[in-house]
This record gives structure tokens, C-alpha cells and sequence, in this order.
């Protein structure tokens, strides 16, 4: 079975700072991959890599049967990586059905509406197409982020601590989407994070990073293992 998406010993450097030392990473097809760890040990760096915001300077990304390079960002969405930044990084001056739209930039004319299904896993979204994004909750936005990348059709979906700021009954909500999507829409996920419950509830594959290097794989039951909450503990 080919994998979704594998990152294969990079290394990436900030100037003469590297940030990222031989890191590897295998998504397989419809699963949940998390990347834990403390904060400033290279996980987003990991992730704006992926999704080429950022130039790798060794080793090499694959996704499916091609080997990514040096493609740039918007290449990479057009290929089907969906990403969901930390922070957001909604339009706050855009409506939400804006927004949305700004996810139709890589798609064919005939697909460029918005999945049904966003709405019913978002119902916020649709009560409030009018509204400008930046007047929503910092969850709703998150909800926003999300369902403006799953506009693009994406077939590897990536984000960026997505539970970050967020209030308990929307961490359910988000985890409820990302399981729905993983199992009903066969989708792979990557996703970054630090909430150690909610990775321990839907993620099926974990990777624990410290200092820029990977220093444990394995299933999602592992986090509770002492060796592993030694990288995790502040």
C-alpha cells in the first residue's frame, strides 16, 4: 500500500539554526498521525514543511507516488494537501461564506461549491455565513479554518494545534469531525498538538519530537508509557 504522505530524514534550518535533525514521518491512508511535544521543538517547523512554506535542506517529502522537492505551497494544495495553520488565519474582515470561498482558488470551475457535509459537521458555519469572520469565537474561527481547508478537496488534511484557545464543547466538536472524516471519508490526518487527551482519544499513530529530532513512535496507547511523558512533561 503506498502512503499518504512520508517525510523521509529532512532537515531544516532557520540561517545557521537547524530546526529539524533527520525527522521521519508515515502517514498511512485513512489514519490519524499526531506530532507531540513541547512547545519551540520543531513541530510546526515540521508541518510548514509539508506543506512548503518552509525549504527542507536534506532529505525529501513524498506524497502518494511523487516526490514534493521543492514545489510551492499553493502546488501542494492543488495536489491535495489541506492545511489548517495555528492561529487561524481567517480573513477577519471576509464573511464566512468568504471565507470559504477563498478555498475555491486551486479548484475546477464545475467543483467549486461547498460540501454539504462541512455544514452538518459545522452547523455554526452555515447560522452564520453573513457574519465576518473576525467576529466570531475563537472556536468558531477554528471551525472556520477547518472547513475552508476541506473545501479544497484535500486527500491529506494538516493542522497546526488545532485545539489551541479553544473551549472544551468545540475540542469534542473538532474531535468528533476529524474522526468522521478519517472513517467516512477515508481521509488522512496529520495534526500537531500538546492536549495529550484529545491525541490519546482520536489519534492512531503518535511521533513525540524534542529539540527538533523524533524521539518516539508509535500507537496512540504509548502515551501514557514513562519514556514517553518525559518529552512531553513542562
Amino acid at each position: 500500500m503506498t502512503t499518504a504522505l512520508s517525510v523521509n530524514t529532512i532537515d531544516l534550518h532557520y540561517g545557521a539554526a537547524q530546526a529539524l535533525k533527520g525527522i521521519s514521518i508515515t502517514c498511512q491512508p485513512g489514519k490519524i498521525t499526531a506530532v507531540l511535544g513541547r512547545n519551540g521543538v520543531g513541530k510546526s517547523s515540521t508541518l510548514r514543511a509539508i506543506t512548503g512554506i518552509n525549504h527542507i535542506s536534506a532529505g525529501d517529502i513524498t506524497f502518494g507516488d511523487d516526490v514534493l522537492k521543492r514545489s510551492p505551497p499553493y502546488k501542494r494544495a492543488r495536489m491535495g494537501i489541506g492545511y489548517v495553520p495555528q492561529g487561524r488565519e481567517i480573513f477577519p474582515l471576509l464573511t464566512v461564506k468568504e471565507n470559504l470561498e477563498t478555498g475555491y482558488a486551486g479548484l475546477a470551475r464545475s467543483e467549486r461549491n461547498v460540501p454539504e457535509y462541512i455544514f452538518e459537521l459545522f452547523p455554526v458555519l452555515k447560522s452564520m455565513l453573513g457574519r465576518r469572520g473576525g467576529d466570531l469565537s475563537g472556536g468558531q474561527q477554528q471551525q472556520l479554518a477547518i472547513g475552508r481547508a476541506l473545501v479544497t478537496r484535500p486527500k491529506v488534511l494538516v493542522l497546526d494545534e488545532p485545539t489551541e484557545g479553544i473551549q472544551p464543547s468545540i475540542i469534542k466538536d473538532i474531535g468528533r469531525a476529524l474522526q468522521f472524516l478519517r472513517d467516512e471519508k477515508g481521509m488522512t490526518i496529520l495534526l500537531v498538538e500538546q492536549f495529550l487527551d484529545f491525541c490519546r482519544e482520536i489519534a492512531d499513530d503518535i511521533y513525540v519530537m524534542d529539540r527538533g529530532e523524533i524521539m518516539h513512535t508509535g500507537p496512540a496507547s504509548d502515551l501514557d508509557l514513562p519514556e514517553v511523558r518525559k518529552h512531553l512533561m513542562v
